[in-house]
């Protein structure tokens, strides 16, 4: 049996190797249990169409692991379906927008001897693993030890490893191949899009150019192709291909040898271009991207566990790994790095903005140049006053931004509405961890654009406190669509307070000129304004910083005048809660129910130390929010309360993180403390290896919608690591 040694010995986190010749790429001990990060995650399945999900839905019920920005992602064999052993599951590949399988196991190695298979399938307890930064499966058959691992060796491409061991006596002379078939997509032009073809070193597929705006999105330039180390021949026959090694593993008695391919999926030539040499490094010294990738994962591990208590530093890792299996490198009209929301689901694979900036915060704790990527994927695309169609909006940041935007084709490009206010926050959550004050620099300008937009753009009677709203935009051409933007530029999309039926309505903006700049609901937003206290103090924290100490004294001066207008307005004293209140009468909107956003004055410090008393009585009632996984967005006794509405019910990480934050600036950490451990402990799987949900059921603990989604992970981890406010 091998041992790995490994370069960093502090924590076990997967295979880590030392550098070999040539002849053995890497050594595996197969003992996936050495490692304490092992199956965070149960990454195994197996697909039966190419189109992800039961059914044909929108989210995919298999969880995948990818790294480094890669867009494709793979999964494990499921144990007991013999039939998909040998080969790592999919990939699942991004047509631009949209994930779909390309293959239930695209390699699938193959053995013999002396023209007699060597079936996988009857090899003695075989392992199927998930591993920080790595997928491996092993197989103990006809006297072989065989052990797989796929890691990525850059954002375009996977490393392969297959390593046999002979473990008798004998010599043996093994011949190894692969195999593979296409899970096409059903129907329309997206079906004939993929295309086998043989090359010289293993196999590739091409893409057909398919532009269906909402399914399926390719140019005609994308390729996924199979290269080997080794001398090999392809044949393709349809839809499968074969793959054989020209010569044998020559094993002599406990001899072993490893076999090198990588898989690569580029959107361009000038990708493929630009990717061929880390691909050909990965093949010519594969224990060389073996040893830097696992060097890298033990960094990660190390810094989302530091200081987390035992019990729970499998579920930081969990977290850790959802990011980056939901990073993606920059590409189309993407020009920085990012983490979508997550892959797992059809409408999930663009940047959207407060997505960002709390991801950015969890991502910062383990990997402070990745989320500084992530910040400025976004600020890529601030509007500035030199814009040919909406310089009014000068300092707005775009809801979504996509691989396509509008002009070439995107349909989930958005910029009919903005997202609330916490890119300050993420910003000088980086630099805590970083201290980059480079980064300060280049961003503080950008952010006090996007405050000062708010107030321009969005605070129709020019009082001091801003309303959600629309910007002016062809999709936004009635009420209704104005209405329906402003809800989705408060993320809380279908929230009781943003009801139509509940007597939700909008209203114009105009400039001092009398031009319409957008519209604002009728109704000044709690969390809305609260946040923006938190911008202003996050934003004199940055000017100090940088030695602005006017603009600080100024922004301090305003963050004041804010806070104090929220608790004179916006606190119910009869409930101890805090609401929206009506544009024009001021009168508290409590009819529409208490929801979660009445946190955001506590953990923005807005809430007066008797008014977060009050709150805290409801954070700890049955009949409000603390239900069996705490933090409901809709209080339980609301009329409108349905745990498993999006918005009316389902417990979101990053509420339950403001919350719980919350509870904590105010004195109460032993509250804190205990409702966190009961979101842990009741939200299903959590502890376990299920996925991190996009939420959660408040009332049974059942997880809902997208799985591995990233927001929830960021907080996760935002949670154990605080920082200073």
């Amino acid at each position: 049996m091998f041992r790995w040694r490994t370069a960093l010995a502090a924590i076990t986190v997967g295979a880590a190797v030392l550098p070999s010749p040539p002849a053995v790429a890497s050594e595996s001990s197969g003992n996936e249990a050495a490692s304490p990060y092992a199956d965070v995650l149960d990454l195994q399945g197996v697909p039966t169409s190419a189109l992800p999900g039961s059914a044909g839905g929108d989210v995919s019920d298999i969880n995948v692991f990818a790294d480094r920005g890669a867009w494709h992602a793979y999964a494990l064999p499921k144990a007991g379906d013999t039939a998909s052993y040998g080969a790592f599951t999919g990939p699942l590949y991004l047509a631009q927008e949209y994930p779909w399988w390309l293959s239930a196991g695209f390699s699938r190695l193959n053995l013999s001897e002396a023209g007699h298979p060597i079936n996988l399938a009857d090899a003695r307890d075989p392992a199927f693993s998930s591993l920080p930064g790595a997928l491996r499966q092993s197989f103990e058959v006809d006297g072989l030890r065989v052990v797989m691992e796929l890691r990525y060796a850059s954002n375009r491409t996977a490393l392969v490893q297959a390593t046999v061991e002979n473990a008798g006596q004998r010599s043996r002379s093994i011949s190894a191949g692969w195999s593979g078939t296409l899970l096409r997509p059903d129907a329309g032009p997206e079906h004939d899009a993929p295309r086998l073809s043989a090359t010289k070193d293993g196999v590739a597929v091409g893409f057909a150019k398919v532009r269906e705006t909402n399914d399926y999105l390719t140019d005609g330039t994308e390729r996924f192709q199979v290269a080997h180390a080794d001398p090999v021949t392809t044949t393709v026959t349809g839809d499968t291909y074969t793959t054989t090694n020209d010569a044998p593993l020559v094993l002599g008695p406990h001899g072993r040898r490893t076999l090198n391919w990588t898989e690569s999926y580029t959107f361009t030539p000038a990708e493929a271009a630009a990717d061929a040499p880390a691909a050909r490094r990965a093949l010519a010294q594969p224990w060389r991207t073996v040893a830097e990738d696992d060097a890298r994962w033990h960094g990660y591990v190390a810094a989302a566990t530091h200081g987390v208590p035992p019990d729970r530093r499998r579920l930081a890792v969990k977290s850790a790994e959802t990011l980056i299996t939901n990073w993606r490198s920059a590409a189309g009209a993407l020009k920085h790095d990012g983490i979508t929301p997550a892959i797992s689901n059809k409408w999930f694979n663009g940047l959207w903005a407060w997505d960002t900036w709390k991801q950015a915060v969890g991502t910062a704790v383990f990997d402070p140049a990745l989320a500084e990527s992530q910040i400025r994927s976004m600020f890529d695309y601030q509007v500035t006053a030199a814009s040919a169609t909406r310089p009014q909006d000068a300092g707005m940041i775009p809801d979504a931004v996509f691989y396509n935007d509008p002009a070439h084709g995107g349909g989930n490009w958005n910029e009919r509405n903005s997202k609330p206010p916490l890119a300050s926050w993420a910003v000088w959550s980086v630099y805590q961890r970083n201290g980059d004050l480079g980064f300060l620099r280049e961003m503080y300008p950008k952010l006090a654009a996007y405050h000062a937009w708010w107030y321009r753009n969005r605070d129709h009677d020019h009082n001091g406190l801003a309303e959600y709203g629309a910007t002016v935009d062809p999709a936004n051409a009635t009420a209704e669509n104005k209405r329906l933007a402003a809800a989705w530029e408060s993320g809380m999309d279908n929230a009781p307070r943003f009801d139509a039926k509940l007597g939700a309505t909008v209203v114009d903006n105009t400039s001092p000129t009398g031009q319409v700049v957008g519209s604002s609901l009728a109704q000044e937003s709690v969390d809305l304004n609260s946040y923006l206290v938190m911008d202003k103090k996050t934003l004199a924290q940055i000017a100090d910083r940088l030695g602005d100490r006017r603009a600080a004294q100024a922004y301090r001066a305003s963050a004041a005048s804010v806070a104090a207008a929220v608790q004179r307005t916006m606190f119910d004293p009869a409930t101890g809660w805090f609401y929206d209140t009506e544009l024009g009468t001021g009168r508290r909107l409590t009819a529409r129910g208490k929801g979660i956003e009445g946190v955001i004055p506590l953990w923005a410090g807005v809430a007066t130390p008797g008014q977060a008393a009050a709150a805290r009585k409801n954070l700890l009632s049955p009949n409000e929010f603390d239900t069996r996984v705490p933090f409901p967005t809709t209080s339980a006794s609301s009329p409108y309360y349905q745990p498993t509405g999006y918005w009316r019910g389902a417990v979101w990480l990053d509420h339950a993180y403001f919350a719980l934050a919350g509870l904590q600036r105010y004195g109460y950490g032993a509250d804190s403390a205990a409702l966190a451990g009961q979101l842990r402990s009741n939200a299903a799987g959590m502890l376990g290896n299920g996925p991190l949900m996009e939420n959660y059921n408040p009332a049974t603990g059942a997880p809902m919608n997208s799985r591995g989604f990233s927001w929830s992970a960021a907080m996760l981890l935002a949670l154990e690591h605080p920082q200073r406010t």
